[in-house]
């Protein structure tokens, strides 16, 4: 950063006779402010535009097509996109029947809900959703979460009954929330889990879960229901004398094999379908293996017996009275917003990858239907597993009639194979969790939030040892208390920087990004990167104080031109409340004492209208000491400083009598 004199420019004397007055906006009634505010907040993406000017009979379509997705590309659905879609649902139907059998195990719930709730919700995505490549069923995550909560509350084992109620009524409150978001257009809540956070989280959740598939992989039967590694780690080694080494033996070759089929597919991206087929060939080869060799006499423990036929009405099973119901609540509204989080990240991922949109409203919509749905139907929490989805997306499917034809396939798996999984080893199961929890541990992303965000890092570590550590609900309150003490940082603390001109233009930069810009003698130029409210203005009145402070000890020491004119780039500041016009008042009245003058540049609609209202510019400032960019009030300020240098600075408009 450099100081020079300051060439003020020719013609200088006639751009000051028409410098450009700031306006104040045009005064709105209430209802029409109200009005504007709530669109722009709940309706940014102004989902009516398409009503416009529009016949009520084509209003009455384009509603349909709105809240009804498959309306809109049903009638263009041909005979190319079925054979590309029943390739992508019989793929991850293979993935989804042992996924949703074991995953069900985790939440402590009966093998058969996984394939209940990989039939009926599917099939309400694909009317009501807006992605073509989510592939709809049970996550590891929110089944861990669901198990984990409701096992504090109620013991699964002694009471399986009230145990399944409460799941099916926690899954009701997960779809009314995740639906509620979406009708009211409250989707940003789902924000203050950051990528971060969600790395970190979901990192955390796999390595727990992960863990506690040792209880599957050496075969016992008495087990731990803490989620922490201290807990699960006692559990595994103070039981050695149980350990099954036929189940240990098992478990490891499955768990080699399917780790081997997802290093073969990453290698061979053109091989996908042998990392989606593995978990199912893996259950079948298990329990041919028991089958023949009768392993369940010797230690490996089986699924046994599955209910035969499809999905229960399961209205009467919800529970709305005490004292469980607070229990369903919360554990509803926690699993849900996590499975609302993964399931429209997921979802935006791939549409990313083919130059399309989803409605992040919608799907909450659609998301919550379908859990709404699915906990009348003997279904537990379902959303866009990460997993499923990207086989489903690399076996080419071209709408959502893969959910479809998934679906189906489970359906009649649910009609006739059900008993073909009696003697499917539970060690495989455990395997196959394992397998699919290592791809959630992202090291990569952790590495890259070190490179670029030392606090992202943090944030996403917390969320990571508070899982593992703690537990899951701990992890999470701690990775979102973290990123929204950062939110508040940032508004209590907004940055504040000198600006000086880049040479030989009329531009005005922070001199600490541009240190070769030049500060103008006789002049601070500050600029404020926040809206100003309560939480900051006592920090800004101090740092604006300091700065000017800093100035007049520098320019005393240097021996340059004194002080005279402070100018405070309103650029980034979009709004001001009554706090923030009491601390201008304030440093109006420090700036004065010190025989200086305050000038506005560049102040936003919004600001300039309460600053008006509050009678802060007519009866304080001045009109005439605003200015639409920093580059008019410099040279407003150093015309003065050129051409009046005794005189002091007058409120009166310095180039009136030019």
């Amino acid at each position: 950063m450099g100081t020079a004199d300051y060439t003020f420019p020719q013609g200088a004397e006639e751009s000051h006779r028409r410098h450009h007055t700031v306006e104040a906006p045009e005064p709105q009634p209430f209802l029409k402010s109200l009005q504007y505010s709530l669109k722009e907040t709940l309706f940014p993406d102004d989902p009516f535009r398409q009503f416009k000017n529009q016949k009520a009979s084509r209003k009455v379509v384009l509603g349909i097509k709105y809240f009804f997705p498959i309306c809109e590309w049903a009638p263009r659905y041909n005979l190319k996109f079925f054979k590309s879609d029943l390739i992508a649902g019989i793929t991850i139907a293979s993935l989804a029947i042992p996924q949703g059998i074991s995953y069900a195990k985790l939440a402590n719930l009966p093998p058969i809900l996984g394939l209940y709730s990989s039939f009926v919700p599917p099939l309400v995505y694909a009317v009501l959703g807006s992605s073509k490549d989510l592939a709809v069923g049970t996550v590891a995550v929110a089944s861990l979460l669901t198990g984990a909560m409701l096992s504090k509350e109620i013991d699964a084992e002694k009471y399986p009954k009230l145990y399944l109620q409460i799941a099916f009524t926690a899954t009701f409150f997960a779809g009314v929330f995740e639906a509620s978001l979406g009708f009211f257009r409250l989707g940003f809540i789902v924000d203050f889990l950051s990528h971060a956070t969600i790395v970190g989280f979901m990192g955390g959740a796999a390595t727990v879960v992960s863990l506690q598939q040792l209880k599957g992989i050496f075969g016992l039967k008495h087990f731990t229901e803490a989620t922490d590694v201290i807990s699960v780690m006692r559990s595994v080694f103070s039981q050695t004398h149980q350990w099954r080494w036929e189940s240990g033996v098992l478990g490891c070759g499955f768990l080699f094999f399917l780790l081997s089929t997802k290093y073969f597919s990453t290698k061979k991206p053109k091989f996908f379908w042998v990392a989606a087929m593995a978990p199912l060939t893996s259950v079948i080869l298990g329990s041919l293996l028991v089958y023949f060799t009768h392993a369940e006499r010797h230690g490996v423990q089986v699924i046994g017996n599955l209910k035969k036929g499809l999905n229960p009405l399961s209205v009467s099973d919800l529970v709305f009275t005490s004292p469980y119901m607070s229990t369903a609540v919360k554990t509803g509204l926690i699993t849900g917003i996590i499975a609302l989080a993964e399931g429209i990240a997921v979802g935006r991922s791939f549409a990313m990858f083919k130059n399309y949109n989803i409605d992040g409203n919608k799907e909450m919509i659609a998301f919550g239907m379908m859990n709404i749905v699915g906990s009348l139907t003997s279904c537990y929490l379902t959303t866009g597993p990460f997993s499923r989805s990207a086989v489903n997306f690399n076996a080419g499917c071209k709408t959502a009639v893969s959910n479809i034809v998934m679906a189906i396939a489970v359906m009649f798996t649910l009609l006739f194979l059900t008993p073909l999984f009696h003697y499917t080893p539970l060690v495989v199961l455990s395997s196959i969790i394992i397998a699919a929890m290592l791809g959630l541990i992202d090291y990569q992303a952790a590495f890259h939030l070190w490179k670029v965000d030392k606090f992202d890092f943090l944030v996403c570590m917390s969320a990571y040892f508070g899982v593992v550590f703690g537990s899951v609900e701990i992890g999470l309150v701690l990775a979102v208390a973290i990123s929204i003490a950062r939110l508040l940082l940032f508004m209590s603390r907004p940055r504040t920087a000198v600006k000086g001109n880049i040479p030989n233009s009329m531009i005005y930069r922070n001199t600490e990004q541009y240190p070769y810009s030049r500060t103008v003698p006789g002049l601070l130029i500050l600029e404020i990167d926040a809206p100003i409210y309560f939480a900051n203005a006592g920090y800004l009145r101090e740092r604006i104080t300091r700065w000017i402070d800093e100035e007049e000890e520098r320019v005393k020491t240097s021996g340059e031109s004194s002080l005279q004119y402070v100018i405070l780039d309103m650029s980034a500041v979009g709004n001001i409340d009554t706090s923030g016009i009491s601390m201008m008042e304030e440093i109006k009245k420090i700036i004065d004492r010190r025989a200086l003058k305050l000038v506005l540049a560049n102040p936003k609609g919004e600001v300039v209208k309460k600053l008006t209202r509050s009678k802060f510019i007519d009866g304080n400032l001045g009109k005439e000491w605003m200015f639409l960019t920093v580059g008019e009030a410099v040279e407003a300020c150093s015309f003065r400083l050129h051409t009046f240098k005794n005189e002091p600075a007058s409120k009166e408009e310095p180039w009136n009598n030019v």
